[in-house]
């Protein structure tokens, strides 16, 4: 635990003579109000929430105008695959920085430029397009320069909720805010999708450009004296590897990002998959296109909603979630039918919102308050940022052997990454998986694992060592010893 500023509020690990399976199940967490809509009861998340729910609709009216103007000026999935990863780019290489201005500046003023910037990319995009000018590239360039203003947005939103609503309503926030995204997916796809049939993607672009006007509003009608400010970080050197050290010393972070860094390089490319079913497999157009990520958004609503009525978060849940996540996808991409694959992405959604919830609530607690844009900037980077290496891949793959495998691929990826990280986590806390299929008993369930007896001999000369240089025992047990399965 870091002894910078803030740290006294931020959740310490469990020592370890503490119940085993509370130690290696969830993050010790602030005492919560209760109830699945908690957070909406401070005024000022009921504004952000409400900004965020128009903006989000136009957000998503977007993706699916961006996406199927792209396949229709190109006819290559491998171009929208570009376009997602040109958007994306941004964050994987200047993710961090991103971090580092979250900490040092007050959050409020930076999303007010930060969501004015983001309008502006979508009115530009609206003009090209119904001026009957556009070309690909224009949405390449327009792509790109929204993902410059998210590298900033993303860690300055994330890391200003717990400002809004406190530690104890920060889970549930969360998952009201991934709620709220979801929500918008319902409507925004829907809407894009007969605004593309019956007047272009030019409306839809239009009309993201101004929805950006409701979370502007918002944010100039807080009441600032309400809001919970974090310390900011003064300028100086090493602050990147400052929480970069802060992230690789404690497996509770660097784990579950680990985790998120896969699935959102390789199991997150729907925009690419979607497309190329519905346009080389089903042969539909872009109405069935938004009727997929409309049920896709269902699902992940109903994640979100079940994430808001939990009171912790476990590790355990987000590993079980990625790996039926992964072996969702492998389902969908075998489908024999076009229901059952729509059907599919129901749970797929609820799945990807869970491991987006639970880890995302999961390091914010776990964080030290005076690094947690830095922090939230690494998760927001490996989670988004990876989608340039991924999403020109998967766009070949899908390409030169057909949707179906593209989205095994990316299935089979989630599934052995989720395998991987379950095991280290396990092993980090010095526990093992038990299934006992005995009637009567819990059937799966986390046990402390044995050690050897050159473990335990290995260790006792730690402690004795470290006792000698006037350490307490078990130190570096402490450190491992926050929940992380």
């Amino acid at each position: 635990m870091s002894s910078g500023h803030g740290a006294d509020s931020a959740p310490a690990p469990n020592r370890p003579h503490d119940d085993d399976t509370n130690r290696t199940t969830s993050l010790p967490r602030p005492r919560r109000k209760g109830g699945m809509f908690s957070s909406l009861r401070v005024r000022n998340y009921r504004l952000f929430a409400a900004g965020q729910v128009v903006s989000n609709t136009g957000t998503w009216m977007q993706r699916i105008a961006q996406d199927w103007l792209v396949l229709s000026l190109t006819g290559s999935s491998a171009a929208v695959g570009i376009t997602t990863a040109l958007q994306f780019l941004p964050m994987l290489l200047l993710g961090l920085y991103g971090g580092v201005i979250a900490d040092r500046y007050p959050k409020r003023q930076l999303l007010l430029m930060s969501q004015a910037a983001m309008g502006l990319t979508g009115l530009a995009l609206a003009a090209l397009t119904l001026s009957g000018h556009v070309q690909v590239w224009h949405v390449y360039v327009t792509a790109l320069l929204l993902g410059l203003v998210t590298v900033v947005d993303n860690p300055v939103r994330q890391a200003f909720v717990v400002e809004m609503v406190g530690q104890a309503d920060l889970r549930n926030a969360v998952s009201l805010n991934s709620a709220n995204f979801q929500s918008a997916r319902l409507v925004g796809p829907a809407v894009a999708g007969v605004l593309i049939s019956a007047v272009g993607s030019g409306w839809a672009f239009l009309l993201n450009g101004l929805s950006f006007a409701a979370p502007i509003a918002a944010l100039l009608l807080m009441r600032t004296a309400e809001l919970h400010p974090a310390v900011t970080a003064p300028r100086g050197k090493g602050q990147l590897r400052e929480g970069l050290r802060h992230v690789a010393e404690r497996p509770e972070l660097i784990w579950p990002i680990v985790l998120v860094g896969f699935i959102g390089t390789f199991g997150f490319n729907f925009p690419i998959w979607l497309t190329a079913f519905v346009n080389d497999v089903f042969h539909a157009d872009a109405s069935t296109y938004g009727l997929l990520n409309t049920l896709m958004a269902a699902g992940s609503l109903a994640g979100a909603l079940l994430a808001a009525r939990r009171g912790s978060s476990r590790f355990r849940l987000l590993v079980g979630a990625a790996l039926l996540f992964g072996l969702l996808e492998i389902a969908a991409a075998l489908a024999p039918s076009f229901w059952f694959f729509a059907l599919l992405l129901v749970p797929i959604g609820m799945c990807g919102l869970t491991i987006n919830v639970t880890a995302n609530s999961g390091i914010q607690l776990a964080s030290d308050p005076a690094l947690r844009g830095r922090v939230m900037s690494l998760f927001m980077m490996v989670f988004m940022g990876g989608t340039p290496l991924g999403a020109p891949l998967v766009g070949w793959i899908t390409d030169a052997y057909g949707p179906r495998v593209g989205f095994l691929a990316g299935g089979a990826v989630s599934l052995l990454a989720a395998a991987g990280v379950g095991l280290a986590l396990t092993r980090a806390v010095g526990v093992r998986l038990r299934v006992d299929l005995r009637r009567g008993h819990q059937h799966v369930v986390f046990v402390p694992r044995r050690r050897t007896t050159e473990e335990s001999a290995g260790e006792s000369a730690g402690d004795s060592a470290g006792n000698a240089a006037g350490g307490s025992p078990g130190g570096s047990a402490e450190r491992v010893a926050a929940p992380a399965a």
